[in-house]
C-alpha cells in the first residue's frame, strides 16, 4: 500500500494532520519565509477556539498528528505547552510535533516539552552553522541558539530531536550537526516557495497526489489555508470559528481535491506548486 493509498483509506473524512497557530509572531526575520509580510502578526487564536478544536481532535477516529505551529515560533506563545498538555490529556490519537527555530528554547521550557506524551519529534529550523551567515538568514545570534542546543543535547532530553535546513543537500550542515549534536538527526529540506513568495529549489510541478490535502492548516485569525505553503490563508476554505473542522475538511471543493490523482488537475495553485 502506498502513502496516497493509506490516506485514501483511512482520512478522507479526518485529517491526517492539523496545524494551528496559536499566537502570530515570530523572533526571527528568515529571508526565505514570509512572515514580515503577514497581515496577521502579533494576532492571537482565542483561547475558546482552542479549546473547541481540542475537543473536536478527541473525537477523531484515526491516529492523526498535532502541530501547535504554522507561519510563527510557537514557543513565543506562553500558552503552547498547557494546550499540549490539554491535548495529550484528551485527544489519546494525537501525536505531537513540535517546531521551533531554537532561539527561544529555554531550559525550561525544554524540560516542560520532555514532560509532554506522544512527541514524534522536536523539529528545530536550525537553517545555518556558521555565526555570520545565520545572522544574515534569520536575523538571530547563532551562539545563543547553539547554546540552548548544545544544553537540550546535554539533558537527556526523551524525545526525538530534528535539526533541519532550507536547502539540499548542504552535507556540511549535516556534518556540523553530526559532530555538534551526535544524539540529534539532521535533514536538508528542499526550498519551497511559499505559494508566490519566492522561488523554489525545484520548479517542476510532481506528476502525482499531494500529501497535503489531507491537512488542516488554521491561521492565528481561525481562517484556514489551504497547505502549510498558503501562508496567507488566500487559497482556504472556511474559518474554525464559524465552522468545524470536519465541516470545512469534507466541503465538496476539498473533498474532490483528495480524489485527484495529480496535483496538475487541481487547479490554481497546486497545478503550479512543485512542494
Amino acid at each position: 500500500m502506498t502513502l496516497f493509498d493509506d490516506l485514501r483509506q483511512h482520512y478522507q473524512e479526518q485529517p491526517n494532520e492539523v496545524s494551528i497557530e496559536t499566537l502570530a509572531q515570530c523572533n526571527a526575520r528568515c529571508t526565505f519565509c514570509p512572515y514580515p509580510t503577514l497581515e496577521r502578526i502579533g494576532t492571537r487564536l482565542p483561547d475558546a477556539v482552542i479549546e473547541r478544536l481540542i475537543d473536536e481532535m478527541a473525537t477523531f477516529v484515526h491516529p492523526f498528528y498535532f502541530s501547535p505551529f504554522k507561519v510563527n515560533e510557537p514557543l513565543l506563545d506562553k500558552r503552547l505547552i498547557p494546550i499540549c498538555r490539554t491535548f495529550n490529556a484528551k485527544v489519546p490519537k494525537g501525536y505531537l510535533r513540535i517546531f521551533t527555530n531554537g532561539s527561544a528554547l529555554t531550559e525550561a521550557k525544554a524540560r516542560e516539552i520532555a514532560t509532554l506524551e506522544r512527541v514524534v519529534h522536536l523539529w528545530v529550523s536550525l537553517n545555518e552553522y556558521r555565526s555570520d551567515e545565520y545572522k544574515a538568514l534569520m536575523g538571530l545570534d547563532f551562539e545563543h541558539t547553539a547554546r540552548n542546543l548544545d544544553r537540550l543535547h546535554a539533558m537527556g532530553f526523551p524525545h526525538p530531536v530534528v535539526l533541519s535546513c532550507v536547502g539540499y543537500p548542504n552535507e556540511a550542515f549535516r556534518r556540523y550537526c553530526y559532530y555538534r549534536w551526535p544524539r540529534f538527526e539532521s535533514t536538508a529540506l528542499g526550498k519551497s516557495a511559499w505559494i508566490d513568495y519566492t522561488d523554489p529549489q525545484i520548479t517542476e510541478v510532481p506528476d502525482r497526489e499531494c500529501n497535503r490535502w489531507w491537512e488542516m492548516n488554521i491561521t492565528a485569525t481561525g481562517k484556514t489555508a489551504l497547505c502549510c505553503m498558503d501562508s496567507t490563508g488566500q487559497y482556504g476554505f472556511g474559518d474554525v470559528n464559524t465552522k468545524t473542522m470536519l465541516e470545512i475538511y469534507n466541503l465538496p471543493e476539498c473533498r474532490a481535491l483528495r480524489d485527484l490523482k495529480t496535483r496538475k488537475d487541481a487547479g490554481n495553485p497546486c497545478n503550479r506548486c512543485s512542494y
